[in-house]
């Protein structure tokens, strides 16, 4: 299986090694090949036994192939040494890329489990690596006569190069340990903290009746006050209440330890270290794109609360937010969404968004019934030119379940280079179908949720259409402020009357969405903007302000008051108004304790500067402009991260990118 053996010829001890595995455990999955369509998961023979063992393999296989790489006698290049390791753990790719997907979408205690005692192996095996001088000293000398080498070439070796860096390399022993201690507890502090989360958001909907997915549904359409506020206190107070499942500590703990691992590399902050290597450079750059953001949206926020206290004929308070919010667009435009939502049963969304991605892009997608599925509600597809060759497989699920963590997400299941295309999964938590073939209930869709299944899409098109030679930089492997761009600017075409023509048909009647139904949606689509502006910002600069701490100033933060009297001074600074809280608080902002977006939430914003400014390109052009299509596939989605993100940008727009654009994309000039 390892591409290595004709790489940098192992030796015979590595050969050894993975036959012995292998003669261990003769039925283990993971450490055969998959006679499969498209060399997909056949997760049927997959069995929580096999994860541990194939786990240990793959660690041993890759310290053995690490180990032929130094041994080489050769001098270093970019063959024998950085590709070489990059194809060093075929049999860790295999296995962390089911398990890891299944473990965020079917969090079983025996998955969890499994990961507890996974991750800490997993970053230790990963610290020894990254912190071998003897590899790093290889990888330098490529590093430092790269000139000859392709564009992408470069920017593998670059990215190789500074992983060693920002994982300890340089550091004496005694701090090379401490790093390591400090990486492998946070792995196990990042997993608790979403174990946590998922048993709130089960708690939520015990003491509610409803899933964290539907809250925002809820709160807008629910007539009783009392209510409102029961639910908006409970899904404000997950993670911070007190209980074995409270995140208070772990918060902590983590930024303590985030901070202290920046000091040790020489950095002030957490935050400056995060963004050392992103498109933005420095957290003041972070903090001057955000406030004005927020500003307008504050100032458009009090607009907002002005019409609705006007219509409700009392002081909104933030549980009357979103449901007064709903009246008012009601008033305005002639709109609520218990009109929309038939026209949107995640099945017809799921074919719009198909649509948009073969209209614009000239591509075929079809279900793939011969491929299997993880789950019963899960459904596969299958991508390909219009010539026939493949772009990869597509797995779609969709449905809300008790075991799968809270949000919406892009993952791979395999990445795409040289003559081996993707797997690729969306994940969302849409309201579920109902079952009784009686009252068989369609799951109808938000426009928010729409626009999520259109953003998610954005993110998998970015991985399918890679055209990379290289895992570490194809499809979504760019800096984490770029990266949001293209998911954000797929949800452009969610309600292009073209494309709302091909998949928005009542599901009761059969009847297309009148005109004037989209022609509300279209000018409704900047309704509550300094709300949705203002939680997403405000998630942003908090983010930024917690990695912004000192080591020092944490330390003296010893529990749940000074967290919640952190965060109130934040939410007051940035000029928040009360009746509005952070997308994400603390306690439950996993984008950032459990997700790899800390020190980057802002990213969302930062992205969506590029996605709208691109998206006026498209409609200058005409939207469905097949030259324009052809540059945005071919500049960006095939490209991945194989350039600067900058250079690609101004090869596409042939210009900055203008800061402009989110205002008035948003409604906030």
């Amino acid at each position: 299986m390892s591409k290595l053996l004709n790489i940098a010829r192992l030796s015979g001890l590595a050969l050894l090694m993975i036959a012995s595995a292998c003669n261990q455990q003769p039925k283990n999955i993971f450490l055969q090949e998959w006679d499969t369509p498209y060399g997909t998961a056949p997760f049927s023979k997959i069995t929580v036994d096999q994860y541990m063992p194939a786990f240990k393999a793959g660690i041993e296989e890759q310290k053995a192939n690490v180990q032929a790489i130094i041994a080489c006698k050769e001098a270093p290049t970019f063959e024998n040494t950085v590709l070489a390791f990059e194809k060093s753990s075929p049999i860790l790719d295999k296995v962390q890329g089911v398990f890891f997907n299944l473990s965020e979408s079917d969090s079983t205690p025996e998955m969890q489990a499994i990961e507890e005692e996974a991750l800490p192996m997993l970053t230790e095996a990963s610290n020894e690596i990254m912190m071998n001088e003897d590899l790093f000293a290889r990888v330098k000398a490529v590093y430092e006569a790269s000139e000859g080498l392709t564009r992408e070439q470069q920017m593998v070796v670059k990215k190789l190069y500074q992983s060693f860096e920002r994982n300890g390399v340089g550091l004496s022993a005694e701090k090379k340990a401490r790093f390591a201690e400090i990486s492998t507890r946070l792995s196990t502090l990042s997993q608790k903290f979403g174990q946590n989360l998922l048993a709130e958001n089960n708690a939520f909907k015990e003491a509610t009746g409803i899933t964290v997915s539907e809250y925002y549904d809820f709160m807008s359409s629910c007539p009783d006050r009392a209510k409102r506020e029961q639910v908006f206190k409970a899904y404000a107070a997950r993670g911070n209440n007190g209980d074995e499942h409270d995140n208070n500590a772990i918060v902590l703990e983590i930024l303590k330890l985030r901070a202290e691992m920046a000091q040790l590399l020489g950095y002030p902050s957490f935050a400056a270290f995060q963004l050392s290597d992103k498109m933005a450079g420095d957290p003041a750059t972070v903090d001057n794109f955000l406030q004005p953001i927020m500003d307008a949206a504050m100032r458009k926020a009090g607009e907002e609360k002005a019409d609705m206290e006007k219509l409700a004929g009392h002081k909104i308070e933030a549980w009357d937010w979103s449901y007064y919010a709903e009246k008012v667009r009601a008033q305005k435009f002639a709109l609520d969404e218990s009109q929309t939502k038939p026209y949107f049963q995640a099945d017809s969304v799921l074919k719009g968004v198909f649509t948009a991605a073969e209209k614009i892009y000239g591509i075929c997608i079809e279900e793939a019934p011969e491929v299997e599925v993880y789950n019963p509600e899960v459904r596969a597809y299958k991508l390909t030119e219009p010539d026939g060759g493949l772009i990869g497989i597509f797995y779609r699920d969709y449905y809300v379940r008790p075991t799968k963590r809270g949000g919406a997400w892009m993952n791979n299941f395999r990445d795409q280079e040289t003559g081996i295309r993707p797997v690729i999964v969306n994940v969302c938590n849409f309201p579920a179908p109902g079952t009784d073939p009686t009252d068989a209930k369609p799951s109808l869709l938000t426009i928010d949720n729409v626009q999520t299944a259109f953003h998610e899409f954005g993110h998998a098109l970015h991985g399918f259409l890679s055209q990379c030679n290289y895992t570490s930089v194809s499809g979504t492997s760019v800096a984490r402020d770029f990266v949001e761009m293209f998911s954000q600017f797929n949800e452009n075409f969610a309600f292009v009357p073209e494309i709302l023509g091909a998949y928005a048909n009542n599901c009761y009647t059969g009847e297309p969405i009148p005109a004037e139904l989209v022609e509300k949606i279209q000018k409704a689509l900047k309704f509550n903007q300094g709300f949705m502006t203002g939680e997403l910002c405000a998630a942003s600069i908090l983010d930024m302000k917690w990695h912004e701490l000192s080591l020092n100033q944490l330390s003296a933060m010893k529990g749940p008051e000074d967290i919640r009297d952190f965060e109130q001074m934040v939410c007051r600074k940035m000029g928040l108004i009360g009746e509005i809280i952070p997308r994400y608080r603390t306690t439950y902002f996993n984008h950032i304790f459990n997700s790899g977006y800390s020190a980057g939430y802002y990213s969302y914003l930062w992205s969506e500067v590029l996605a709208v400014d691109a998206w006026e390109k498209f409609k200058a052009d005409g939207v469905f402009n097949k030259a324009t299509a052809n540059a945005f596939r071919k500049t960006f989605l095939e490209k991945g991260g194989s350039e600067e993100p900058m250079v690609l940008y101004r090869q596409f727009r042939g210009a900055e990118p203008d800061p402009s654009a989110l205002m008035r994309a948003r409604g906030l000039e």
